[in-house]
């Protein structure tokens, strides 16, 4: 076959290809022999009617299969003789037999992209201890305590920490309305009410609480805070917006008192220090969790700071679209209305954008990584795992995995399991340093 590749911008290229007349016809006698040995004829015995009687009658579906089978061989030379990496053949174009017995097509090819490895063993972590303090076993059961707390009225004091407020608020920007200064709808922030809200620092806005300690009921304050950089509304960030707040209720938590009668009522007849004892291993398992992903975001910080290359658009396009899709399905659930998510739908794509960018280099550094490590994943591997998450789902293993087959899943989830396996290479490479503080949950 005479095959030429001409590479493209963006991951892509031209594959264009002429088939000899002498494979055209070797392919095609092949064909008809086969259609001859197993056709039924009428007035013929199977396997004798002659060859001109079998091209007049299968001649469209006989077309059909040398062409596909010479685009396969087509592909399978142009992979062995460019040394090519290609994610999508596509679809081929232009497919023409000729008068000179030869058959030329042309098709577009998107290349995995050319990743020049940075150095990957020995990558710099932070990371703190996963030990488990008393305190935060006493932070977990406290918070276990809430859950079952009786709230009574405060009389005769002000709000402070850890109260339980009821609070009417509107919002300005500028002197205007927030929503109004913004031009656009802005949720929550906009006003309330009724809202419920706790006193610390993890409710609402940083530093609303501090300046809401010390009110009593019937009492109104303006409280001015700089919007944070992180917040999801990019128009407020680093502004000040003035919340008009007036105290509707105020009570206070009543905890139980944390002895055997209580644990026991609540967890079907445990001890406090049997319940301890889960605690602390609760909070250890999610402590490994968040600093293990605290590892990896440092890794693949640490990746797509010394590397950049060109992206296939159409993978970009399509992960760009999941990353959106994934936003648009937090924010409803978070509260926000479709007004809402439509006003913020330039910050949800270049938000997404961004992250599919990382995403995509990250996975195509880490194959990298496994392919110069010989990392693979075994046909048992993928099965055990699948036979796994069949099992979670209540599944029949098989159908479970037929059907993956069947919607064309089962590479993907193969891939997933190597990227798993080459940052877990990484990690394991990696140097670790001990610090104090433990990743927030943002990171």
């Amino acid at each position: 076959m005479n095959i030429t590749v001409e590479k493209q911008p963006n991951c892509l290229a031209t594959l264009r290809v002429q088939v000899p007349s002498e494979t055209v016809q070797s392919e095609r006698a092949k064909i008809v022999s086969g259609y001859t040995a197993q056709a039924r004829i009428p007035g013929f015995r199977p396997g004798k009617a002659p060859k001109n009687v079998i091209e007049k009658k299968f001649q469209s579906a006989i077309v059909e299969e040398l062409d596909d089978r010479l685009v396969r061989q087509a592909y399978d030379e142009a992979l062995r003789q460019e040394a090519l990496k290609v994610l999508n053949f596509g679809i081929p174009q232009n497919l023409a037999h000729n008068e000179d017995g030869t058959i030329t097509f042309n098709a577009t090819l998107t290349l995995a992209p050319e990743v020049a490895l940075p150095e990957y063993k020995g990558i710099p972590v932070k990371a703190p201890s996963t030990e488990v303090t008393d305190e935060e076993i006493d932070a977990q059961l406290d918070g276990l305590r809430q859950n079952f707390a009786d709230y009574t009225d405060i009389e005769g004091r002000a709000a402070e920490a850890g109260d339980v407020l009821k609070i009417d608020f509107t919002s300005s920007l500028d002197g205007k309305p927030l929503e109004e200064a913004l031009g656009k709808p802005a949720g929550y922030l906009s006003g309330r009410e009724g809202f419920v809200m706790k006193l610390d620092e993890n409710s609402f806005l940083p530093g609303f609480s501090a300046q809401a300690a010390g009110l009593n009921v019937g009492e109104s304050k303006d409280i001015a805070l700089t919007i944070p950089e992180d917040f999801p509304l990019s128009d407020l960030r680093g502004k000040e917006v003035v919340f008009h707040v007036s105290v509707k209720e105020l009570k206070q938590a009543v905890l139980p008192e944390l002895n055997d009668e209580f644990v026991a009522k609540i967890t079907g007849g445990k001890t406090v220090e049997e319940l301890r004892a889960l605690a602390k291993q609760q909070i250890e398992i999610e402590k490994r969790r968040r600093i293990d992903d605290h590892k990896v975001n440092q890794i693949v910080e640490h990746f797509n700071s010394l590397v950049d290359f060109e992206l296939p658009d159409d993978l970009l396009r399509h992960e760009t679209q999941g990353q959106a899709d994934a936003l648009v399905q937090r924010g409803m659930q978070s509260g926000m209305t479709q007004d809402e998510i439509e006003a913020q739908q330039g910050e949800i794509i270049a938000t997404a954008g961004d992250q599919a960018r990382t995403n995509l280099k990250t996975n195509f550094i880490l194959q990298e990584i496994a392919r110069t490590e010989g990392i693979v994943v075994s046909d048992q591997e993928l099965v055990n795992h699948l036979a796994m998450i069949a099992q979670q789902r209540k599944e029949n293993p098989k159908k479970f995995i037929k059907d993956l087959q069947r919607n064309g899943r089962i590479p993907g989830i193969r891939n997933s399991m190597l990227v798993g396996k080459a940052i877990d290479f990484v990690l394991e490479h990696a140097t670790v340093e001990e610090v104090q503080d433990e990743p927030s949950s943002n990171e």
